[in-house]
């Protein structure tokens, strides 16, 4: 009990001291990709020493900081987000929930750092704030992470994904590739503050090439994603992914599609 609230203090206290720094670093080099490596390299790696969780990656070879990348992870729990901006060195944005906007301190950081907010309760809003993440992507060559889960699993198994985000990647014509986290749920569990020690393991697998599908395909794409991550869960001891079959078929075609037969 003492240890769960001396974690929660903890996270607040490094939260309200070093996001400031990062919107300072913002300000004074007008690169928000400051804002990224702040986060990569003092505040995440504070976070996971006050939780005593340790991160193991592999797969590394499939990281490359210099071309515009959508990351698409399995998404277990709130401590994902510091465990991912640790194990990818690149620069990322993360795309999140709009309502992250009006946390106090945090929604101020994500809007200085570039990070893409989405209104899932608006398709059409979603999907154009999706389109303008596209464009700046391409522009300004930066990568992108998503939970295309859309919420944290209840059980670590990996649930259907959300096909909006995949066409940000066929829209800016860049690879997607599948992350899988696995024992984040042992160390932080879904909508719970008691922590435990442990180690968070990420493996990060072969880019998928967007371009070997039809430019309209989100499911096809999703569901090649889900099999990569899915495929990484049970290597890492997982329990791989629930049943997808309400999910559509995909548009591109077998010898187009860069993945294996899916569920």
């Amino acid at each position: 009990m003492l240890r769960n609230l001396f974690c929660m203090v903890a996270v607040v206290v490094v939260t309200g001291v070093l996001l400031p720094f990062a919107g300072l670093a913002i300000l004074l080099t007008g690169n928000s990709s400051s804002a990224s490596w702040f986060a990569r390299r003092l505040w995440a790696p504070a976070l996971l020493f006050v939780a005593g969780a340790r991160v193991e990656v592999e797969g590394t070879e499939h990281l490359d900081g210099r071309r515009a990348t959508l990351y698409a992870c399995n998404h277990q729990s709130s401590i994902d987000i510091p465990a991912l901006f640790v194990a990818l060195p690149v620069d990322l944005r993360f795309v999140a929930k709009e309502q992250l906007r009006w946390v106090p301190l945090v929604g101020w950081y994500i809007q200085m750092a570039g990070h893409i907010l989405v209104d899932r309760s608006n398709r059409a809003q979603a999907i154009a704030s999706l389109d303008r993440a596209a464009e700046r992507v391409v522009r300004r060559h930066i990568s992108l992470i998503v939970f295309p889960e859309g919420t944290r699993s209840p059980d670590a198994r990996i649930l259907p994904f959300k096909r909006g985000p995949f066409g940000l990647a066929l829209k800016a014509r860049i690879p997607v590739v599948p992350v899988t986290i696995e024992g984040s749920a042992r160390v932080m569990p879904r909508r719970s503050w008691h922590i435990r020690p442990g180690v968070i393991r990420v493996r990060i697998g072969a880019p998928l090439d967007t371009t070997r599908f039809d430019a309209e395909d989100r499911a096809g794409l999703a569901r090649v994603a889900r099999e990569a991550v899915i495929q990484g869960s049970l290597a890492l001891g997982g329990l791989g992914g629930v049943p997808d079959d309400s999910a559509p078929a995909p548009g591109a075609s077998p010898e187009r599609s860069p993945g294996p037969a899916l569920l």
